[in-house]
């Protein structure tokens, strides 16, 4: 292998880690997603797309600290201030893909839902937190390659190269 080949290997390889600890860190924002979203609708009756407004908005901001801190640390000796406004710019278009894609799906599958479990209110509860999830799996790709390009554009770690 030439090193010209063994650094683009090491490119490659260093951002599927890097997209492997975005994953991560966004599984952590879908928890606080999901349980904001489900505070909000099942015990102050917001409506699921309203709700997903103050629910995803947590996710980013919790999501935008631990990206700058695990992530992408290299990114500290940025402006935070600055980077934060790129990732809310990013995550903005990214939550009307959410919000697309939550309305649309949990509108296609409620009454599939309700039908199939045969309960009104847990299947009103199943479809609009299945379309939640399906939004977050689409949005991650997005939210990734936007922060990657935009907020973190340009950044690299040092690469290690073994002469063994």
């Amino acid at each position: 292998m030439s090193i010209n080949q063994a650094l683009t290997y090491a490119r490659g390889s260093r951002e599927v880690k890097r997209f492997a600890k975005f994953a991560l860190v966004g599984a952590a924002g879908s928890v606080t997603d999901f349980t904001v979203l489900n505070v909000l609708v099942q015990l102050f009756g917001f409506r699921p797309v309203f709700a997903n407004v103050f629910s995803f908005s947590a996710a980013v901001i919790q999501n935008f600290f631990l990206n700058r801190a695990w992530t992408f640390p290299e990114s500290k000796q940025r402006q935070a201030g600055r980077q934060m406004a790129q990732f809310v710019l990013i995550s903005l278009i990214g939550w009307g893909i959410n919000t697309l894609i939550l309305a649309a799906v949990d509108h296609l599958l409620i009454d599939f839902w309700i039908g199939l479990v045969g309960h009104e209110h847990l299947g009103f509860t199943i479809s609009y937190n299945f379309a939640k999830l399906f939004s977050i799996g689409v949005v991650l790709f997005w939210n990734f390659a936007g922060n990657r390009l935009l907020t973190y554009r340009g950044l690299s770690t040092p690469i290690e190269i073994n002469s063994d």
